[in-house]
């Protein structure tokens, strides 16, 4: 979803030449003869602060053996920003391939149940990324410059940024309005890089979805990594001053390492203590605090491991260490992305920080200039992919989102192809027009023939100020009209067919663990279609007494909005069943165990009923949210909690609802729905005081709305008299129970 994967080495690049941050101060570096490198890429956005190898020995080998030299780029290689840096392209490669991770979980590929999890790599490569660019200032000049180090990242961030919300909210405007007043919340956290904190305490979930999510519920990940961009440096800052280091030509800036793990430990703590199982892990998955130490992690590694001071003169054993480090971090992140998921556990209590780890051994590889790692994972085309990551990211969730009904089950191969040519298209339009042209100072230039009046004399350059030929390494601009033709009508078609035949809100269907979202019922549908004909029960019911305990899926049988017809409630269908006293228990969310924004839970509400002297039947409408809570990963499973109801009930009368969804993907598909109504029936053999109503089994797919768990008008209408009959059926007037188990 995360998922927050940012194309590091773009966002530490400037937009000009003379870019301080780029090219520090090498006094006091031993020099070393210059090595083999792989070329440069045009505007590659690797900004490292490097000074090339000829700058940069500082580490000792007992003998030096030159490493075969790169593969020489199928495209002609870019100039970079700096004469003088040294190029990292596996880097670039390693963006390539965390971003699309990201990609194919938001798409719902079954090999990336966890590919959420690229985010992470992104946050461990950034915070080395930036450490690494500020130590080279600290070591060369003896001074941070901060001023210019987050004007460049504003340069490099907020234009493409700006560009992505522009147009979706356009596009949500003009196919998805019903959408739009949900938005701005999220278009001014995203500005402010306040999206994390913006959702949780907005109770927003990354996972726990019914509708269509947000197209902007990615840009979490940017906010927590702007937040570091803010805070680190002076921290850094702090420790440069207060941290005394027994330097040498080897231990950098160890003790200071030892301080940030120190750190990254306590996050990793917090978040392994806050996450409870079954309970949306939106807090612990969007807090700074919780995922920073995945950052800490790459800052830690550029303090004992400085891109500047590595050199090719390692030996042959050495060399193969390093690769073999690099692979192995590289299968560790692979295992995870392909074994776990966004509900385990694991993950929340280790499982990250291996992936933090994991992505340091890779790193680590990938940064030394005597590796073939780093150039097998630096060629095309997955360097130009990770140039051009960031954008990627960006446009992937909106694009998905947007283009994807939220009832769809599975994958649509056709569709999932289409949305990445079209991710890839605006990616690349973005890297061309707007980002690269801006890091090289475009906007500068334009406002300067503007502010002088020169653009009225000669009018405005055949060459646009914010283009330039030279763009991301390709020859000339032959892939402009094609990338426009892929993403244009891509969007258009996908964007009608699903809003047109596939639902009326768009977007994906629900992904992950519950409780986190606010989950009131959805305002009914504009139009709808007549309910069936009511039907008279042929007797009535032996209930005097109902207590309806239910959740979301109840909360449009007592609503005047879903049911303008009084006489359609549930309150009356139980009366003309010969009801006398109705205890309307609904709330949104309700479960028999978790607890949403501490409102009572199922058991909460049948104990102080009783402990009131109810004595009466009971109506228990319950099951979705219990079969998404086990889905993802809650203690309690779905017997017991059937068990646990019961019990709180004792020997009075129960009638059961059970579930349907239209979901075919996360906690709440259908196939979560079928595990919890088999365990209903299972249970019913052991209680003679229970009966099922089979609302799954006769429940029309015409009834639900977009979100393919609540229900229209004629929905509500049907289920509020259907479970009245069922409830005449299952305990009927003459005394005794129906013989079986379920009612339809």
């Amino acid at each position: 979803m995360h998922a927050g994967a940012l194309s590091g080495l773009q966002r530490i690049s400037s937009a000009r030449d003379s870019d301080p941050e780029q090219t520090p101060s090498t006094a006091g570096v031993a020099t070393a003869a210059p090595a083999p490198a792989a070329p440069i890429p045009n505007g590659s956005s690797h900004a490292t602060a490097l000074t090339g190898l000829e700058r940069i020995a500082r580490t000792r080998a007992t003998r030096t053996e030159q490493p075969p030299p790169a593969e020489p780029a199928r495209t002609p290689a870019p100039t970079p920003l700096q004469a003088g840096q040294r190029y990292m392209p596996g880097l670039d490669g390693l963006r390539a391939l965390a971003v699309f991770a990201v990609v194919a979980y938001h798409l719902g590929l079954g090999w990336a149940p966890a590919g959420l999890l690229g985010v992470g790599v992104f946050f461990t490569l950034s915070g080395y990324l930036i450490t690494d660019l500020l130590l080279a200032q600290w070591d060369g000049a003896g001074r941070l410059a901060l001023g210019n180090f987050w004007v460049r990242r504003a340069r490099r961030l907020l234009p493409a940024l700006f560009v992505m919300l522009a147009v979706v909210v356009v596009w949500v405007a003009l196919l998805h309005r019903s959408e739009l007043g949900s938005l701005w919340g999220a278009v001014g956290a995203a500005v402010l890089y306040v999206s994390n904190w913006f959702d949780v305490f907005q109770h927003f979930s990354y996972f726990a979805r019914f509708g269509p999510p947000s197209p902007l519920g990615h840009l979490w990940s940017l906010a927590i990594e702007e937040q570091f961009y803010l805070v680190w440096p002076w921290l850094l800052w702090l420790g440069l001053r207060y941290v005394r280091e027994r330097r040498s030509a080897i231990s950098g800036h160890a003790r200071l390492a030892g301080v940030t793990l120190s750190a990254a430990g306590i996050s990793a703590l917090a978040m392994a203590l806050l996450y409870q199982p079954g309970v949306d892990p939106t807090r612990v998955y969007d807090g700074t605090d919780t995922r920073a130490f995945a950052l800490l992690f790459g800052a830690a590694l550029a303090m004992v491991w400085p891109s500047r001071r590595l050199t090719t003169r390692v030996g042959q054993v050495a060399r193969r260490l390093l690769d073999g480090i690099g692979v192995a971090g590289l299968v560790i992140i692979g295992l995870l992305i392909w074994l776990t998921t966004q509900y385990s556990p694991f993950l929340y209590r280790g499982g990250i920080v291996l992936l933090s780890i994991a992505t340091m051994m890779t790193i680590s590889a990938l940064v030394h200039p005597a590796t073939r790692l780093g150039n097998a994972l630096g060629r095309e085309p997955l360097r130009w992919l990770g140039v051009r990551s960031y954008a990627i990211y960006l446009w992937q969730f909106p694009v998905i989102t947007l283009t994807t009904p939220t009832t769809e089950s599975g994958v649509n191969p056709l569709r999932a192809v289409v949305q990445v040519g079209a991710i890839v298209a605006l990616a690349a339009l973005s890297w061309t027009f707007v980002e690269k042209p801006i890091r090289q100072g475009g906007l500068g230039r334009l406002w300067a023939r503007v502010s002088s009046g020169e653009w009225r004399r000669t009018g405005m350059p055949r060459r646009p100020m914010l283009g330039d030929r030279r763009g991301g390494g390709g020859r000339g601009r032959w892939w402009l009209p094609v990338a426009v033709a892929v993403a244009v009508p891509a969007l258009v078609g996908i964007t009608l067919v699903s809003t047109g035949l596939g639902s009326s809100g768009g977007g994906t269907g629900a992904v992950g663990p519950t409780h986190g979202a606010p989950r009131p019922i959805p305002p009914p549908p504009a139009t709808t279609a007549p309910a069936p004909p009511p039907t008279i029960p042929v007797t009535t019911s032996s209930c005097r007494a109902v207590a309806h305990i239910g959740d979301s899926t109840s909360e449009g049988l007592t609503s005047a909005s879903y049911l303008p017809d009084p006489s359609q409630r549930i309150d009356a269908q139980y009366a003309r069943v010969g009801v006398t006293s109705f205890d309307s228990e609904i709330s949104g969310a309700r479960s028999v165990i978790e607890r949403y924004k501490n409102e009572p839970n199922a058991e909460d509400v049948a104990h102080r009923l009783t402990a009131q002297g109810y004595h009466g039947c009971w109506v228990l409408a319950l099951g979705t949210n219990e079969a998404a809570d086990v889905a993802v990963g809650s203690s309690v499973g779905l017997s017991d909690r059937v068990d646990r109801m019961m019990a709180d009930v004792g020997n009075a009368p129960v009638l059961w609802v059970n579930v349907k969804s239209l979901l075919g993907t996360g906690p709440y598909a259908e196939n979560n729905m079928a595990d919890w109504d088999n365990a209903l029936v299972k249970a019913c053999a052991k209680y003679p005081n229970m009966r099922i109503f089979d609302w799954a089994s006769v429940v029309s797919d015409s009834w639900f709305i977009s979100d393919g768990i609540h229900f229209t008008t004629p929905g509500y209408a049907t289920r509020s008299r259907m479970i009245a009959d069922a409830l005449a059926t299952a305990f009927p007037s003459t005394g005794g129970e129906s013989p079986s188990c379920v009612v339809r």
